[in-house]
C-alpha cells in the first residue's frame, strides 16, 4: 500500500467541550477543547487498514470501533481541532503500514544448552517429590 489513506471530513465528528489548562478565567466560559469521534466501521478506509486499526491495542479505540481523541493543549478550539485531526491521521497512518514480517532464526547453541539444563533440573526436582514406599 503506497498511499496512506486520509480520513474524510464528513466522517469525523468534532464537538467543543470545556477544558482545563491554559486560558485563565476564560477557560471557565469557553469550550476550547476538541472532542473527536471517528467510527472505524463506517469509515471509507481500505479493509486491511480497518482490520489493523481495530486490532490495535490503543486506549483511544473503543470496543465498539469508535476512535475518541481529546485535544485540549491549546487555548483556541481551532488549534485543538487541528491537533485532534492530525493525531487521527497519525493513528491511521500507523495502521496503514503493514507489519514487518518476522524473519525466522534458529536458536543458538547456548540457548539450547540452557533449555536442556533447565529441563534436567526441573526433572530432578520432580523426581525427589516421589513418595517413599516404606511410608505406606
Amino acid at each position: 500500500m503506497s498511499s496512506i489513506p486520509k480520513p474524510v471530513a464528513a466522517e469525523i465528528e468534532i464537538h467543543p467541550t470545556l477544558a482545563s489548562g491554559p486560558g485563565g478565567q476564560n477557560v471557565n466560559k469557553t469550550a476550547s477543547a476538541a472532542h473527536l469521534r471517528y467510527d472505524v466501521h463506517t469509515a471509507t478506509l481500505p479493509e486491511a487498514v480497518r482490520t489493523r486499526l481495530l486490532a490495535m491495542s490503543d486506549h483511544r479505540i473503543g470496543a465498539d470501533g469508535v476512535i475518541v481523541i481529546k485535544a485540549r493543549q491549546f487555548r483556541s478550539f481551532d488549534r485543538n481541532r487541528a491537533t485532534a485531526i492530525e493525531r487521527l491521521e497519525r493513528l491511521i497512518a500507523a495502521a496503514a503500514t503493514p507489519p514487518k514480517p518476522r524473519k525466522r532464526t534458529r536458536p543458538t547453541a547456548a540457548s539450547k544448552r540452557r533449555r536442556l539444563d533447565e529441563k534436567t533440573r526441573r526433572g530432578q526436582l520432580k523426581a525427589t517429590r516421589g513418595h517413599d514406599p516404606r511410608d505406606a
